[in-house]
């Protein structure tokens, strides 16, 4: 585990300061585009971006309803910049398993394009239950692969992808892992290579 952390957290601190402007910056700026209008949020409620990047989902959220920010990464980089970008925010270098947030003090969750990067994703669901409080939210955007692709792919995706990949996941296995941490499905969506999984939290 210790690996893919170590690699994801060089990967992104190497790509960090041209992030926003690379191939897989836009890749996540589109599932922003289609993240936004599904989420359900209010002013003032706590809202905790998980693999924040460069800060740009928080920001992008704060402009249409103001909200109390927080954001963790593994880069110290990303960290950096997310700071830079919403002064106001309060952002951690910090991974998956281990959340800096006090139990039950978030309304929602978010995550994009990093689940396949978590070692642990039984200890994330873990935490992501520990900081939510009840009846809280969280969105799960990442990449889609096919049922079939996915059986051929996942046992060499540590050999293909170098920054820190671990495994692909179906929506199924997403809600199937926050359902044992006291999670419900809301809703999910596909499109194309992306997918959106909502759960609340029971």
């Amino acid at each position: 585990m210790a690996d893919f952390s170590e690699r994801s957290r060089t990967a992104y601190n190497e790509k960090a300061d041209g992030y926003d402007n690379s191939r897989e910056g836009q890749f996540t700026h589109r599932i922003h585009q289609l993240l936004l209008p599904i989420m359900d949020w209010q002013s003032g409620q706590s809202i905790l971006d998980v693999a924040c990047g460069t800060g740009s989902l928080l920001a992008a959220m704060n402009i249409r309803k103001q909200i109390r920010g927080f954001g963790i990464d593994i880069s110290e980089r990303m960290i950096e910049l997310a700071k830079m970008r919403n002064p106001s925010m309060e952002f951690h270098v910090s991974g998956c398993e281990s959340v800096p947030c006090p139990n039950e003090s978030m309304d929602i969750i978010t995550l994009c394009t990093a689940y396949h990067h978590f070692p642990d994703v039984g200890a994330f669901a873990k935490e992501a239950g520990r900081v939510l409080k009840p009846g809280g939210l969280i969105y799960i955007a990442d990449v889609y692969v096919p049922s079939f692709v996915k059986a051929l792919v996942n046992p060499f995706v540590p050999l293909l992808f170098k920054g820190g990949d671990v495994m692909f996941y179906s929506p199924k296995e997403i809600c199937r892992n926050f359902a044992r941490h006291g999670f419900s499905e809301t809703d999910v969506k596909t499109t194309g290579n992306l997918q959106i999984v909502t759960m609340r939290k029971n």
